[in-house]
């Protein structure tokens, strides 16, 4: 290509090592990165306004062309702990359901758990804005990101979708993967592959530039979060993927 390539990424804790990395690479050399919404990656890559972006997996189906182009991305084998379901009660006392409005991936992972694991038939509701202060009685909610991180310690039945979605199908999770849409020159995909890997050689520094009491960081990037996707993730992707063709519940 003869422009820089525009790359779209969240700036959460969880995305923190992968964009050290590419700050710290001589890739950013080639890259427009811009930072936004989950939501907006995929609208900006399928009207062509973004050449790459950090997806959520639930919204590459939406995509036309969509490919993983990166061998890194945001996954989990077992417990992630950013993406739960909270509750004042016990599971089988829950009759409401809020889902956060900031993750599409993680909305229709618990649709997919509430449907074929637990077996639960709940109402599903859209949350409003301030939707955690509603999390009471048989009401329950799908928090994700730093929000849910913060919630831990506040809630007495918290279900972790990834480790439940591990025991329902033996397999991990991707919640994020990075996607293009068209062609990319592959010494630059090859580059980009090597500045994701460096931000993960660097975690104690990117825990040293992100302080955050609520959570211990060490964990959650060195235990929780899983960035590397491997073949097994992937098949996790690929019968996720296969769940959510299914018509969306709300």
């Amino acid at each position: 290509m003869d422009r820089k390539i525009k790359v779209s990424a969240v700036s959460y804790l969880n995305t923190k090592p992968l964009l050290y990395g590419i700050s710290h690479h001589a890739v950013m050399q080639d890259i427009d990165l811009v930072l936004e919404y989950p939501s907006l990656i995929a609208q900006h890559l399928r009207d062509g306004s973004v050449d790459m972006g950090l997806v959520p997996v639930a919204a590459i189906p939406t995509i036309p062309g969509a490919s993983i182009v990166s061998d890194y991305g945001i996954g989990a084998e077992g417990n992630v702990a950013s993406v739960c379901l909270f509750s004042k009660v016990p599971l089988e006392d829950i009759e409401r359901v809020y889902l956060d409005y900031q993750s599409r991936t993680s909305v229709r992972l618990a649709q997919v758990l509430l449907k074929h694991y637990w077996k639960k038939d709940v109402v599903l509701l859209q949350a409003p804005e301030h939707y955690i202060e509603l999390i009471d009685g048989r009401d329950a909610g799908v928090i994700i990101g730093d929000r849910a991180l913060a919630q831990l310690p506040h809630f007495p039945y918290i279900y972790d979708l990834a480790e439940h979605w591990q025991q329902f199908t033996g397999l991990p999770f991707i919640f994020a993967a990075w996607v293009a849409n068209k062609e990319l020159p592959e010494a630059f995909l090859q580059q980009f592959n090597e500045a994701n890997a460096l931000g993960l050689r660097h975690l104690d520094e990117v825990i040293a530039e992100n302080p955050y009491p609520v959570y211990d960081l060490n964990t959650y990037y060195k235990e929780n979060i899983r960035y590397f996707l491997d073949e097994e993730k992937r098949k996790g992707l690929a019968l996720f993927l296969e769940y959510i063709k299914e018509p969306t519940i709300i």
